[in-house]
């Protein structure tokens, strides 16, 4: 117990204290992270909108059977594929991304597009159907109507959104496969965890660990900030 009290007490020293290899594993992590969220925002919200908007249309089942199966997706599978992907013998090889942040982005928008687009449909086909009838009734084509029906849908798209975020910021499989967890380019919050832990280094280990554990928190408190304003 006094070890732990007192690796504590060195992590927030850590954190505090501004200490550069803290805050370089903090920003490489909030680099790849935001920039994988922001691309499987721009595909996975409009993807969802319009899976719930169309209910009926042939191979439907089946694209939301994969795209549920993709939420549960094993992060590590997904890292293997996009290993194989960008290695120097898989299609994409000569792009030399692999062991790179690009690498640990395309892993983290493939792992957050299914949960923003999963989501985001689910939200859209929970706005009461009497609204379409509303809508259509008063002349709205399906296009016209769509912008109405996802602003109804806002509070569950918020929360698609930042559980995406919460799903690839903690994930530690995938983007230690791709990106190597090299100093100073690819080692994340997650990586540098696993890898300070397995040093003995548990000041810094548990330093990290609560500045994840912050991100996770100040991620929560923004969504519900964001659905009481939303309303």
């Amino acid at each position: 117990m006094p070890d732990l009290l007192q690796g504590i007490i060195q992590a927030i020293g850590l954190i505090f204290g501004l200490d550069p290899k803290v805050y370089e594993i903090i920003g490489i992590s909030l680099y790849v992270s935001l920039i994988a969220l922001t691309l499987s925002t721009i595909m996975g919200v409009p993807f969802g909108a319009w899976l719930g908007l169309k209910q009926q249309f042939f191979g439907r089942q089946l694209i939301v059977a994969l795209l549920y199966t993709g939420m549960s997706f094993p992060p590590v599978v997904i890292g293997l594929f996009v290993y194989l992907l960008l290695s120097r013998s898989g299609p994409l090889g000569t792009l030399g991304w692999l062991f790179t942040p690009n690498a640990m982005i395309v892993a983290q928008t493939i792992m957050s597009f299914p949960l923003v687009a999963g989501l985001t449909m689910t939200a859209v086909m929970g706005v009461s159907p009497e609204l379409r009838e509303q809508l259509y009734a008063l002349g709205a084509t399906e296009r016209q109507a769509a912008p109405m029906i996802l602003y109804e849908a806002r509070v569950g798209v918020i929360v698609a959104i930042v559980a995406g975020f919460g799903s690839i910021i903690s994930e530690v499989g995938a983007v230690m496969l791709v990106g190597g967890n090299i100093e100073g380019k690819t080692r994340t919050l997650t990586t540098a965890i696993v890898l300070e832990t397995g040093k003995g280094n548990f000041d810094l280990a548990i330093a990290l660990g609560l500045v994840l554990l912050s991100l996770s928190f100040i991620s929560n408190v923004l969504m519900l900030y964001l659905q009481e304003w939303s309303k």
